[in-house]
Protein backbone atom coordinates (compact mmCIF):
# COMPACT_ATOMS: atom_id res chain seq x y z
CA UNK A 1 0.00 0.00 0.00
CA UNK A 2 1.32 3.46 -0.92
CA UNK A 3 1.48 5.21 2.47
CA UNK A 4 2.41 8.56 0.96
CA UNK A 5 -1.18 8.91 -0.27
CA UNK A 6 -2.84 7.90 3.01
CA UNK A 7 -4.56 10.20 5.45
CA UNK A 8 -2.64 10.70 8.71
CA UNK A 9 -5.07 8.70 10.92
CA UNK A 10 -5.01 5.72 8.57
CA UNK A 11 -1.22 5.83 8.25
CA UNK A 12 -0.91 5.83 12.04
CA UNK A 13 -3.29 2.86 12.27
CA UNK A 14 -1.22 0.87 9.78
CA UNK A 15 1.98 1.79 11.63
CA UNK A 16 0.47 0.34 14.80
CA UNK A 17 -0.24 -2.91 12.94
CA UNK A 18 3.49 -3.25 12.34
CA UNK A 19 4.60 -2.25 15.84
CA UNK A 20 6.60 -4.84 17.84
CA UNK A 21 4.38 -4.37 20.92
CA UNK A 22 1.39 -5.46 18.82
CA UNK A 23 3.07 -8.27 16.86
CA UNK A 24 5.10 -9.88 19.66
CA UNK A 25 2.11 -11.09 21.75
CA UNK A 26 0.45 -12.50 18.62
CA UNK A 27 3.63 -14.35 17.74
CA UNK A 28 3.85 -15.78 21.26
CA UNK A 29 0.25 -16.99 21.14
CA UNK A 30 0.84 -18.49 17.71
CA UNK A 31 3.86 -20.42 18.98
CA UNK A 32 1.89 -21.81 21.92
CA UNK A 33 -1.05 -22.84 19.75
CA UNK A 34 1.18 -24.56 17.21
CA UNK A 35 2.78 -26.73 19.91
CA UNK A 36 -0.57 -28.42 20.44
CA UNK A 37 -0.74 -29.55 16.80
CA UNK A 38 0.86 -32.83 15.63
CA UNK A 39 4.07 -32.56 13.60
CA UNK A 40 3.99 -33.62 9.95
CA UNK A 41 6.53 -34.84 7.46
CA UNK A 42 6.60 -36.31 3.97
CA UNK A 43 5.95 -35.08 0.50
CA UNK A 44 6.39 -31.34 1.04
CA UNK A 45 9.96 -31.96 2.22
CA UNK A 46 10.74 -33.48 -1.20
CA UNK A 47 9.79 -30.15 -2.79
CA UNK A 48 12.21 -28.18 -0.63
CA UNK A 49 9.65 -27.30 2.04
CA UNK A 50 10.27 -28.64 5.56
CA UNK A 51 7.90 -30.78 7.53
CA UNK A 52 5.74 -28.92 10.02
CA UNK A 53 2.67 -28.77 12.17
CA UNK A 54 0.68 -26.36 10.00
CA UNK A 55 1.33 -25.74 6.31
CA UNK A 56 -0.42 -22.75 4.81
CA UNK A 57 -0.49 -21.46 1.25
CA UNK A 58 -0.86 -17.78 0.50
CA UNK A 59 -2.51 -16.95 -2.82
CA UNK A 60 -1.87 -13.22 -3.05
CA UNK A 61 1.21 -11.47 -4.37
CA UNK A 62 0.76 -8.65 -1.84
CA UNK A 63 0.87 -11.20 0.99
CA UNK A 64 4.02 -12.68 -0.52
CA UNK A 65 5.77 -9.32 -0.47
CA UNK A 66 4.47 -8.34 2.98
CA UNK A 67 5.54 -11.60 4.63
CA UNK A 68 9.08 -11.24 3.31
CA UNK A 69 9.56 -7.47 3.43
CA UNK A 70 8.37 -7.21 7.05
CA UNK A 71 10.69 -10.00 8.15
CA UNK A 72 7.81 -12.25 9.19
CA UNK A 73 9.12 -15.14 7.11
CA UNK A 74 12.22 -15.40 9.28
CA UNK A 75 10.17 -15.03 12.50
CA UNK A 76 7.53 -17.67 11.82
CA UNK A 77 7.57 -20.33 14.55
CA UNK A 78 9.06 -23.73 13.92
CA UNK A 79 6.38 -26.01 12.57
CA UNK A 80 4.59 -23.27 10.61
CA UNK A 81 5.40 -23.68 6.93
CA UNK A 82 4.73 -20.90 4.41
CA UNK A 83 4.07 -22.10 0.85
CA UNK A 84 3.69 -19.73 -2.10
CA UNK A 85 0.72 -20.30 -4.40
CA UNK A 86 -0.75 -18.94 -7.65
CA UNK A 87 -1.46 -15.45 -6.30
CA UNK A 88 0.71 -13.38 -8.63
CA UNK A 89 -1.34 -12.37 -11.71
CA UNK A 90 1.70 -11.69 -13.86
CA UNK A 91 3.26 -15.03 -12.90
CA UNK A 92 0.24 -17.11 -13.91
CA UNK A 93 -0.10 -15.41 -17.31
CA UNK A 94 0.47 -18.25 -19.76
CA UNK A 95 3.27 -18.21 -22.33
CA UNK A 96 0.74 -18.53 -25.14
CA UNK A 97 -1.00 -15.41 -23.82
CA UNK A 98 2.28 -13.49 -23.98
CA UNK A 99 2.58 -14.77 -27.55
CA UNK A 100 -0.86 -13.31 -28.33
CA UNK A 101 0.21 -9.92 -26.94
CA UNK A 102 3.36 -10.01 -29.05
CA UNK A 103 1.27 -10.90 -32.09
CA UNK A 104 -0.93 -7.86 -31.48
CA UNK A 105 2.01 -5.53 -30.87
CA UNK A 106 3.50 -6.59 -34.21
CA UNK A 107 0.37 -5.60 -36.16
CA UNK A 108 0.68 -2.35 -38.16
CA UNK A 109 -1.19 0.55 -36.63
CA UNK A 110 -1.62 -1.14 -33.24
CA UNK A 111 -0.58 0.28 -29.87
CA UNK A 112 -0.56 -2.24 -27.05
CA UNK A 113 -1.31 -0.77 -23.60
CA UNK A 114 -0.16 -2.82 -20.63
CA UNK A 115 0.79 -2.68 -16.98
CA UNK A 116 4.51 -2.37 -16.41
CA UNK A 117 4.87 -5.72 -14.57
CA UNK A 118 4.05 -7.56 -17.78
CA UNK A 119 6.87 -6.02 -19.82
CA UNK A 120 9.59 -8.55 -18.99
CA UNK A 121 7.50 -11.71 -18.70
CA UNK A 122 8.92 -14.27 -21.16
CA UNK A 123 6.82 -15.69 -23.94
CA UNK A 124 6.98 -19.11 -25.61
CA UNK A 125 9.98 -18.63 -27.91
CA UNK A 126 13.31 -20.35 -27.54
CA UNK A 127 16.11 -18.56 -25.62
CA UNK A 128 18.00 -15.84 -27.49
CA UNK A 129 20.04 -17.27 -30.33
CA UNK A 130 19.99 -18.03 -34.05
CA UNK A 131 16.70 -19.94 -33.72
CA UNK A 132 14.88 -16.96 -32.20
CA UNK A 133 12.28 -15.68 -34.67
CA UNK A 134 11.44 -12.43 -32.92
CA UNK A 135 11.05 -10.71 -29.54
CA UNK A 136 10.02 -12.90 -26.63
CA UNK A 137 8.79 -10.24 -24.23
CA UNK A 138 7.05 -6.89 -24.50
CA UNK A 139 10.26 -5.19 -23.42
CA UNK A 140 12.08 -6.80 -26.35
CA UNK A 141 9.17 -5.85 -28.61
CA UNK A 142 9.55 -2.21 -27.58
CA UNK A 143 13.25 -2.35 -28.38
CA UNK A 144 12.36 -3.83 -31.78
CA UNK A 145 10.18 -0.80 -32.56
CA UNK A 146 6.73 -2.12 -31.65
CA UNK A 147 4.34 0.37 -30.05
CA UNK A 148 3.91 -0.76 -26.45
CA UNK A 149 2.73 1.78 -23.87
CA UNK A 150 2.87 1.26 -20.10
CA UNK A 151 -0.33 2.44 -18.41
CA UNK A 152 -1.50 2.53 -14.82
CA UNK A 153 -5.19 1.81 -15.38
CA UNK A 154 -7.55 0.73 -18.18
CA UNK A 155 -8.79 4.33 -18.32
CA UNK A 156 -5.30 5.40 -19.44
CA UNK A 157 -5.72 3.06 -22.40
CA UNK A 158 -9.04 4.74 -23.22
CA UNK A 159 -7.31 8.11 -23.15
CA UNK A 160 -4.68 6.79 -25.56
CA UNK A 161 -7.40 5.63 -27.94
CA UNK A 162 -9.23 8.96 -27.78
CA UNK A 163 -6.00 10.89 -28.40
CA UNK A 164 -4.90 8.69 -31.33
CA UNK A 165 -7.94 7.86 -33.49
CA UNK A 166 -5.53 6.83 -36.25
CA UNK A 167 -4.29 3.84 -34.20
CA UNK A 168 -5.93 0.77 -32.74
CA UNK A 169 -5.29 0.66 -28.98
CA UNK A 170 -5.46 -2.78 -27.35
CA UNK A 171 -5.47 -3.06 -23.56
CA UNK A 172 -3.92 -6.18 -22.01
CA UNK A 173 -6.38 -7.06 -19.26
CA UNK A 174 -4.35 -8.91 -16.64
CA UNK A 175 -5.25 -9.61 -13.03
CA UNK A 176 -7.76 -11.29 -10.75
CA UNK A 177 -11.18 -10.27 -9.48
CA UNK A 178 -9.61 -7.15 -7.97
CA UNK A 179 -8.63 -5.46 -11.23
CA UNK A 180 -11.27 -6.95 -13.53
CA UNK A 181 -14.08 -4.55 -12.46
CA UNK A 182 -11.99 -1.56 -13.58
CA UNK A 183 -11.44 -3.24 -16.94
CA UNK A 184 -15.18 -3.89 -17.24
CA UNK A 185 -15.89 -0.24 -16.43
CA UNK A 186 -13.45 0.83 -19.15
CA UNK A 187 -15.26 -1.30 -21.73
CA UNK A 188 -18.58 0.23 -20.70
CA UNK A 189 -17.13 3.72 -21.01
CA UNK A 190 -15.62 2.91 -24.42
CA UNK A 191 -19.07 1.85 -25.64
CA UNK A 192 -20.69 4.97 -24.18
CA UNK A 193 -18.09 7.20 -25.88
CA UNK A 194 -18.42 5.38 -29.19
CA UNK A 195 -14.70 4.58 -29.38
CA UNK A 196 -14.06 2.43 -32.45
CA UNK A 197 -10.30 2.06 -31.97
CA UNK A 198 -10.24 0.53 -28.47
CA UNK A 199 -10.28 -3.20 -27.72
CA UNK A 200 -9.42 -5.57 -24.91
CA UNK A 201 -7.46 -8.81 -24.79
CA UNK A 202 -8.91 -10.27 -21.60
CA UNK A 203 -6.42 -12.39 -19.70
CA UNK A 204 -8.22 -11.94 -16.39
CA UNK A 205 -8.35 -14.95 -14.09
CA UNK A 206 -10.44 -16.11 -11.14
CA UNK A 207 -8.94 -17.33 -7.86
CA UNK A 208 -11.59 -19.79 -6.50
CA UNK A 209 -11.55 -22.12 -9.55
CA UNK A 210 -7.74 -22.26 -9.39
CA UNK A 211 -7.81 -23.32 -5.75
CA UNK A 212 -10.41 -25.99 -6.49
CA UNK A 213 -8.27 -27.22 -9.38
CA UNK A 214 -5.17 -27.44 -7.18
CA UNK A 215 -6.95 -29.45 -4.54
CA UNK A 216 -8.39 -31.85 -7.11
CA UNK A 217 -5.06 -32.68 -8.72
CA UNK A 218 -4.59 -36.42 -8.43
CA UNK A 219 -2.61 -39.06 -10.23
CA UNK A 220 -3.95 -42.32 -11.62
CA UNK A 221 -3.66 -44.01 -8.25
CA UNK A 222 -5.86 -41.36 -6.69
CA UNK A 223 -3.03 -39.79 -4.73
CA UNK A 224 -2.10 -36.13 -4.76
CA UNK A 225 0.70 -35.37 -7.22
CA UNK A 226 4.19 -34.71 -5.89
CA UNK A 227 4.05 -31.28 -7.48
CA UNK A 228 0.67 -30.46 -6.00
CA UNK A 229 -0.46 -29.08 -2.63
CA UNK A 230 -1.64 -32.34 -1.08
CA UNK A 231 -0.11 -31.55 2.30
CA UNK A 232 -1.48 -28.03 2.56
CA UNK A 233 -3.58 -27.61 5.68
CA UNK A 234 -4.93 -24.09 5.22
CA UNK A 235 -5.08 -21.05 2.96
CA UNK A 236 -4.30 -17.40 3.55
CA UNK A 237 -6.86 -15.83 1.24
CA UNK A 238 -6.36 -12.56 -0.65
CA UNK A 239 -8.06 -9.61 1.03
CA UNK A 240 -8.29 -7.61 -2.20
CA UNK A 241 -10.10 -10.41 -4.05
CA UNK A 242 -12.39 -11.11 -1.10
CA UNK A 243 -13.36 -7.43 -0.92
CA UNK A 244 -15.07 -8.03 -4.27
CA UNK A 245 -16.25 -11.62 -3.90
CA UNK A 246 -17.01 -11.88 -0.20
CA UNK A 247 -16.59 -15.16 1.69
CA UNK A 248 -19.10 -17.53 0.09
CA UNK A 249 -17.09 -18.29 -3.10
CA UNK A 250 -14.40 -19.80 -0.85
CA UNK A 251 -16.76 -21.98 1.21
CA UNK A 252 -15.90 -25.07 -0.86
CA UNK A 253 -12.46 -25.13 0.76
CA UNK A 254 -14.07 -26.17 4.05
CA UNK A 255 -17.17 -27.94 2.73
CA UNK A 256 -15.55 -30.10 0.03
CA UNK A 257 -11.91 -30.40 1.10
CA UNK A 258 -11.90 -29.86 4.85
CA UNK A 259 -9.42 -26.99 4.62
CA UNK A 260 -9.43 -23.97 6.88
CA UNK A 261 -8.94 -20.57 5.27
CA UNK A 262 -8.81 -16.96 6.40
CA UNK A 263 -9.19 -13.70 4.51
CA UNK A 264 -6.29 -11.61 5.73
CA UNK A 265 -5.13 -8.02 5.71
CA UNK A 266 -1.60 -7.15 4.67
CA UNK A 267 0.12 -5.60 7.68
CA UNK A 268 2.34 -7.79 9.91
CA UNK A 269 -0.21 -7.89 12.73
CA UNK A 270 -2.95 -8.79 10.22
CA UNK A 271 -0.98 -11.74 8.96
CA UNK A 272 0.04 -12.95 12.43
CA UNK A 273 -3.55 -12.74 13.66
CA UNK A 274 -4.71 -14.62 10.55
CA UNK A 275 -2.18 -17.38 11.13
CA UNK A 276 -3.24 -17.60 14.77
CA UNK A 277 -6.86 -17.95 13.62
CA UNK A 278 -5.81 -20.80 11.32
CA UNK A 279 -3.91 -22.57 14.10
CA UNK A 280 -6.84 -22.24 16.48
CA UNK A 281 -9.22 -23.51 13.79
CA UNK A 282 -6.97 -26.53 13.25
CA UNK A 283 -7.29 -27.32 16.96
CA UNK A 284 -11.09 -27.10 16.77
CA UNK A 285 -11.14 -29.48 13.81
CA UNK A 286 -14.16 -27.72 12.33
CA UNK A 287 -13.07 -26.39 8.91
CA UNK A 288 -14.31 -22.89 8.16
CA UNK A 289 -13.76 -19.75 6.11
CA UNK A 290 -12.70 -16.99 8.49
CA UNK A 291 -12.45 -13.24 8.03
CA UNK A 292 -9.65 -11.36 9.78
CA UNK A 293 -9.80 -8.39 7.38
CA UNK A 294 -13.17 -7.12 8.55
CA UNK A 295 -12.19 -3.47 8.28
CA UNK A 296 -12.14 -3.87 4.49
CA UNK A 297 -13.99 -7.09 3.61
CA UNK A 298 -17.71 -7.58 4.07
CA UNK A 299 -19.07 -11.12 4.19
CA UNK A 300 -21.01 -10.47 0.98
CA UNK A 301 -18.25 -8.55 -0.78
CA UNK A 302 -18.92 -5.68 -3.16
CA UNK A 303 -22.21 -6.23 -4.99
CA UNK A 304 -21.70 -3.27 -7.33
CA UNK A 305 -18.28 -4.49 -8.50
CA UNK A 306 -19.64 -7.99 -9.11
CA UNK A 307 -22.59 -6.56 -11.05
CA UNK A 308 -20.22 -4.74 -13.41
CA UNK A 309 -18.21 -7.93 -13.87
CA UNK A 310 -21.32 -9.96 -14.65
CA UNK A 311 -22.57 -7.32 -17.08
CA UNK A 312 -19.40 -7.30 -19.19
CA UNK A 313 -17.74 -10.70 -18.68
CA UNK A 314 -18.68 -14.35 -18.55
CA UNK A 315 -16.53 -17.18 -17.11
CA UNK A 316 -14.55 -19.32 -19.57
CA UNK A 317 -11.87 -22.00 -19.39
CA UNK A 318 -8.46 -20.34 -19.10
CA UNK A 319 -4.79 -21.26 -19.32
CA UNK A 320 -2.58 -20.73 -16.28
CA UNK A 321 1.19 -20.94 -16.43
CA UNK A 322 2.29 -24.15 -14.75
CA UNK A 323 -1.27 -25.30 -14.10
CA UNK A 324 -2.61 -25.68 -17.63
CA UNK A 325 -6.26 -25.34 -18.61
CA UNK A 326 -8.53 -24.69 -15.62
CA UNK A 327 -12.31 -24.86 -16.19
CA UNK A 328 -14.25 -21.61 -15.77
CA UNK A 329 -11.24 -19.77 -14.37
CA UNK A 330 -11.03 -16.88 -16.84
CA UNK A 331 -13.17 -13.97 -18.00
CA UNK A 332 -14.17 -13.30 -21.60
CA UNK A 333 -16.24 -10.45 -22.98
CA UNK A 334 -19.91 -11.23 -23.50
CA UNK A 335 -21.27 -11.33 -27.05
CA UNK A 336 -22.78 -7.85 -26.83
CA UNK A 337 -19.26 -6.48 -26.36
CA UNK A 338 -17.72 -8.42 -29.26
CA UNK A 339 -16.74 -5.15 -30.97
CA UNK A 340 -14.21 -4.65 -28.15
CA UNK A 341 -12.84 -8.19 -28.11
CA UNK A 342 -9.30 -8.06 -29.53
CA UNK A 343 -9.34 -11.79 -30.32
CA UNK A 344 -12.26 -11.23 -32.68
CA UNK A 345 -11.27 -7.79 -33.95
CA UNK A 346 -7.83 -9.01 -35.03
CA UNK A 347 -8.79 -12.63 -35.77
CA UNK A 348 -6.06 -13.97 -33.48
CA UNK A 349 -5.09 -17.62 -33.97
CA UNK A 350 -5.98 -20.02 -31.17
CA UNK A 351 -3.31 -20.39 -28.47
CA UNK A 352 -0.74 -23.17 -28.65
CA UNK A 353 -0.28 -24.10 -24.97
CA UNK A 354 1.60 -27.33 -25.74
CA UNK A 355 4.33 -25.42 -27.57
CA UNK A 356 4.60 -22.83 -24.82
CA UNK A 357 4.86 -25.47 -22.09
CA UNK A 358 7.41 -27.53 -24.03
CA UNK A 359 9.67 -24.51 -24.46
CA UNK A 360 9.27 -23.59 -20.80
CA UNK A 361 10.43 -27.08 -19.84
CA UNK A 362 13.43 -26.71 -22.15
CA UNK A 363 14.43 -23.54 -20.33
CA UNK A 364 14.54 -25.41 -17.03
CA UNK A 365 12.20 -22.86 -15.41
CA UNK A 366 10.24 -24.37 -12.52
CA UNK A 367 7.91 -21.42 -12.03
CA UNK A 368 4.89 -23.63 -12.70
CA UNK A 369 5.83 -25.96 -9.84
CA UNK A 370 6.37 -22.96 -7.55
CA UNK A 371 2.91 -21.64 -8.39
CA UNK A 372 1.36 -25.02 -7.57
CA UNK A 373 3.01 -25.07 -4.16
CA UNK A 374 5.06 -28.06 -5.23
CA UNK A 375 8.49 -26.45 -5.16
CA UNK A 376 10.17 -23.97 -2.88
CA UNK A 377 11.81 -21.27 -5.04
CA UNK A 378 15.26 -21.92 -3.60
CA UNK A 379 14.96 -25.58 -4.61
CA UNK A 380 14.90 -24.64 -8.31
CA UNK A 381 18.35 -25.35 -9.81
CA UNK A 382 18.23 -22.04 -11.70
CA UNK A 383 17.44 -19.90 -8.64
CA UNK A 384 20.07 -17.24 -7.99
CA UNK A 385 22.34 -18.65 -10.67
CA UNK A 386 20.96 -18.60 -14.19
CA UNK A 387 17.79 -16.88 -12.96
CA UNK A 388 17.93 -13.55 -11.10
CA UNK A 389 15.75 -10.40 -11.14
CA UNK A 390 18.30 -8.80 -13.48
CA UNK A 391 18.14 -11.77 -15.87
CA UNK A 392 14.95 -13.68 -15.14
CA UNK A 393 14.22 -16.97 -16.84
CA UNK A 394 10.61 -17.15 -15.65
CA UNK A 395 7.86 -14.78 -14.48
CA UNK A 396 8.13 -15.73 -10.79
CA UNK A 397 11.47 -13.89 -10.81
CA UNK A 398 10.16 -11.04 -12.99
CA UNK A 399 7.25 -9.76 -10.95
CA UNK A 400 7.79 -7.94 -7.67
CA UNK A 401 4.96 -10.13 -6.33
CA UNK A 402 6.52 -13.39 -7.52
CA UNK A 403 7.65 -15.98 -4.97
CA UNK A 404 11.08 -16.36 -6.54
CA UNK A 405 11.69 -12.60 -6.57
CA UNK A 406 10.67 -12.34 -2.91
CA UNK A 407 12.98 -15.16 -1.84
CA UNK A 408 15.83 -13.62 -3.84
CA UNK A 409 15.36 -9.99 -2.76
CA UNK A 410 14.99 -10.67 0.93
CA UNK A 411 17.84 -13.16 1.13
CA UNK A 412 16.04 -16.26 2.30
Amino acid sequence: MDRENLTLPLARTLDKLAAPEVCAPLLKRLEATLRSLPAKSGQATQAGYPGGRLRFMEVCGTHTVSIFRSGLHSLLPAGLVHISGPGCPVCVTHGSEIAALLELAARPGVTLATFGDLMRVPGPLAPAGPDRSGPNSLKEATAAGYRVEVVYSPLNALQLAAARPDRQVVFAGVGFETTAPATAAAVLRARAQGLKNFSLLSLHKLIPPALRFLLRQTDQAGQTEKTGPGDIDAFLLPGHVASVLGLEPFSFLADEFGKNSVVSGFEPADILQSLLMLAEAANRRQPAVLNQYRRAVAARGNARARAVLDQVFSPVDALWRGLGLIPQSGLALRREFAAFDARLVFDLPPPDPAKAEALEQQSGCRCGDVLKGGLRPTACPLFGRACTPARPVGPCMVSSEGGCAAYYKYGT
